[in-house]
């Protein structure tokens, strides 16, 4: 009779196939440790035993459906971001580790004692920007809003999750807010429709569209923000935006030319690419 496949070589097999296939052979060993719970060390543990039948069937399915296109997040239902493990699913878009850098920036510029701030996270999708920032600074209110309901109940999933007291409402970009904000955060849809041909096949055909396509050449919610927004905030507020890596310049003459007093500054982030946009509202 023959002996089953120990993990060492049924991980071999799978990694070979996958890159063969154009995939990223990490991606077997990340579909491993998550349908498992496992971390490396008991991975290395088990390699020369054989996976249970019903875990090795679950692992060739998965590594399968990734080869046909799905993103190890969906296929797992969990993405790590600024340390913390989000649900995701196919109704908001997987958090990018550059968007992290939004976060920190937004950190770095608000001191961890000064009194609670009132933030809103615009456009929250799974509500990684804003369940961020409350779980850094818990004394800060913090609302999430979006126009999806499907992506407001990951939001709200990933709040009761991660033990974040936020408020989330639903409406289009700024209209669901009430009162007014020392930080309102964004990392809005910005890709032009004329630049899908670049995209990964993965990414056009699973994430939402309507989180990633901008109209007016990917300008037009930096253009109604920068139009709505000081009305919403305190003075002296500030509002904290992702940008695509060509943009900033675009988007820095959208605020300058905008009736309110701003200074607005550009950050790159660690690959040196202008990816944040921070403006401020001056005292009038």
């Amino acid at each position: 009779m023959r002996k089953p496949l120990v993990l060492a070589q049924l991980l071999r097999q799978l990694r070979n196939q996958v890159q063969a296939e154009g995939g990223e052979s990490a991606a077997v060993d990340s579909l491993l440790l998550g349908i498992t719970g496992w971390s490396q060390i008991e991975l290395l543990r088990n390699l020369r035993q054989p996976l249970p039948t019903e875990t090795k069937g679950r692992l060739i399915k998965l590594t399968n459906q990734y080869l046909a296109g799905w993103p190890v997040q969906y296929l797992l239902q969990q993405a790590e971001f600024f340390g913390h493990e989000f649900y995701v699913d196919a109704a908001v878009l997987i958090p990018r580790p550059e968007t992290e850098e939004l976060v920190e920036w937004v950190l770095a510029d608000t001191a961890a004692r000064q009194p609670a701030l009132r933030v809103a996270d615009i456009g929250t999708g799974s509500g990684a920007i804003g369940i961020s920032l409350k779980m850094a600074r818990p004394n800060w209110q913090v609302v999430l809003s979006d126009i999806s309901t499907a992506a407001l109940k990951v939001a709200k999933k990933n709040a009761t999750r991660l033990h974040a007291d936020v408020t989330c409402c639903q409406g289009d970009l700024l209209a669901p807010l009430s009162g007014d904000f020392d930080l309102i955060i964004s990392n809005p849809p910005y890709i032009a429709a004329n630049e899908k041909k670049f995209m990964d096949k993965s990414v056009l055909e699973h994430e939402p569209q309507q989180a990633l396509f901008a109209a007016e050449n990917g300008l037009y919610f930096y253009r109604q923000l920068a139009q709505q927004v000081q009305k919403y905030l305190r003075p002296a507020g500030r509002l904290y935006l992702e940008i695509g890596f060509q943009q900033a310049a675009r988007v820095k003459e959208i605020f300058l030319k905008s009736p309110a007093q701003v200074e607005v500054t550009v950050k790159k982030d660690l690959t040196g690419k202008d990816r944040m946009v921070r403006v401020v509202y001056m005292e009038e």
